[in-house]
């Protein structure tokens, strides 16, 4: 009778623990309205920025512990912001847009896929993951700053991503020579703001 006690709490601890574990679980979606990412490209003659639409984005917290998350931006609706005549800025967009930069039409989504993290101290965190732009994909390693409240994950990162690695070769010096002050250098920043939302 103790022996069979005995098992039934120990099913009742086991099972108490596991379902403290799994309530600790939470899914966060982003509010797309809400959220922002700016790009910045910087040249030997100055730089250019502008924004990009997130698609989807999901985050999977474990009490403060980051499990998982999966980000889409959507390429076709990168913009610019600095160019303040419309035909300038237009002209800019649709080369970032062609096949010298983006290729948006053959590749319309980029993506970055949460791999590992860790807390590194306070609500920074740093985040090991996969980016895929053109439909080649390279780890990228990043950190981010993390804010829970009222039901909501507020997220600020600063991204480098080097475009040589996805074959966005227009006038970079990793692919061509003597470029001079028409060279724009590979690195280029993606200045994120997510608000998510529990599920």
């Amino acid at each position: 009778m103790k022996k069979r006690w005995f098992i039934v709490n120990l099913f009742l601890f086991g099972w108490i623990i596991l379902s403290g574990s799994v309530m600790a679980q939470s899914i966060y979606s982003a509010k797309l309205d809400a959220s922002s990412v700016v790009w910045i490209g910087k040249k030997v003659t100055g730089e250019h920025t502008g924004e990009i639409a997130l698609k989807m984005g999901e985050l999977e917290m474990d009490g403060e512990l980051i499990k998982s998350g999966k980000f889409e931006i959507d390429m076709k609706s990168i913009t610019n912001t600095d160019l303040k005549q419309s035909n300038q800025s237009k002209k800019l967009v649709n080369h970032l847009k062609s096949d010298d930069f983006f290729a948006v039409e053959e590749y319309p989504t980029a993506r970055f896929v949460v791999k590992g993290a860790k807390k590194l101290h306070g609500n920074t965190y740093q985040i090991k993951g996969d980016m895929t732009i053109k439909g080649i994909t390279h780890p990228l390693v990043f950190t981010v700053v993390l804010h829970k409240q009222e039901g909501e994950m507020h997220v600020e990162a600063k991204m480098v991503v080097d475009r040589a690695k996805y074959n966005v070769r227009y006038g970079s010096d990793s692919f061509f020579s003597n470029l001079g002050n028409r060279m724009i250098y590979d690195d280029f920043d993606l200045n994120v703001k997510l608000i998510l939302e529990s599920r």
